[in-house]
């Protein structure tokens, strides 16, 4: 009988036991090594030899916030999320609302279309909208031309570039969210349309009164998923523009890699990793505590 009980308490600890592990070694921990390392001046030959590497306080922290390339990445990255977070969640809701009032094998088609982007390669997709936005001879100013528009350049003015990357970024990342809103608008019972429609409610109002209440789980869902992608923006400068033209796209996901892989000043940038981190956590915080006050 004991064993039986104990058996009971263990299992599920059991089950539970690997991915907590993997958790621990590869996310808990090495945000710890980054912030141990954040207060040092660790760089490629301390990496070789650990007794070069020298304890020096709040100094790379202090340092970053007077260095223009991070103030410019950090301003870089919240015109992303100001941006990029309502184009990305109203547009995938949109898409779902869509393919909800379609047929089913249209539906299933479009799904696919709109899931693809999601799962390729970042790498091929930049090769595609590159010669898209090719100022001299891409697809985007061809079509502009014959409305005698003058060719935009796309990836050479800064901000334009940053909206082109946001343009790029929405579009890859719609299927995911999409599905989740389309999963959550198919499981609204149909008895509150049927009622709505016995009052003499149009679409809109049941749009307002119907559909976005009863979404608001997976619309917050998908917006804190959807902030924490866009404060890591990674992919799409490092692939497109490398950051450029003059840090016009660097993002501080962008300029952390540079500093910790493409100069070697990984204390330095640790440093800068534990801001993003800190941000990432205020972030998820302040809309967790703007969800329990909405609800309240």
């Amino acid at each position: 009988m004991e064993v039986n009980r104990f058996k009971a308490k263990i299992t599920p600890y059991l089950f539970i036991g690997p991915a907590v592990i993997l958790l621990l070694i590869f996310s808990f921990l090495p945000i710890l090594v980054s912030l141990a390392i954040s207060f040092t001046d660790m760089n490629l030959s301390g990496l070789a030899n650990w007794s070069q590497i020298n304890f020096i306080g709040f100094d790379n922290f202090i340092t970053l916030f007077k260095d223009e390339v991070f103030l410019k990445s950090m301003r870089n990255t919240f015109f992303y999320v100001i941006i990029g977070v309502p184009a990305a969640v109203i547009s995938s809701f949109v898409i779902a609302l869509l393919l909800k009032f379609v047929s089913d094998w249209m539906s299933s088609a479009f799904r696919v279309v709109y899931y693809l982007p999601s799962v390729t390669n970042i790498v091929a997709i930049a090769v595609v909208w590159g010669f898209l936005y090719n100022q001299e001879y891409g697809l985007f100013n061809y079509l502009l031309s014959l409305f005698e528009i003058n060719a935009i350049p796309w990836l050479e003015d800064p901000l334009i570039a940053k909206l082109s990357l946001i343009l790029l970024t929405v579009w890859k990342s719609n299927g995911v969210s999409m599905l989740i809103f389309l999963a959550a608008l198919q499981s609204i019972p149909k008895m509150y349309y049927e009622a709505a429609d016995i009052d003499g409610a149009n679409r809109w109002q049941k749009l307002c009164r119907i559909t976005l209440p009863s979404m608001r789980f997976a619309t917050f869902f998908v917006t804190v998923t959807t902030v924490i992608g866009w404060l890591q923006f990674f992919e799409e400068p490092f692939v497109m523009t490398e950051g450029g033209p003059l840090n016009g796209t660097n993002s501080m996901a962008l300029f952390i890699y540079q500093e910790g892989f493409q100069y070697s000043e990984f204390g330095y940038g640790a440093a800068a990793s534990f801001i993003l981190f800190i941000i990432i956590i205020l972030a998820t915080v302040m809309q967790f505590i703007l969800r329990k006050s909405d609800e309240n």
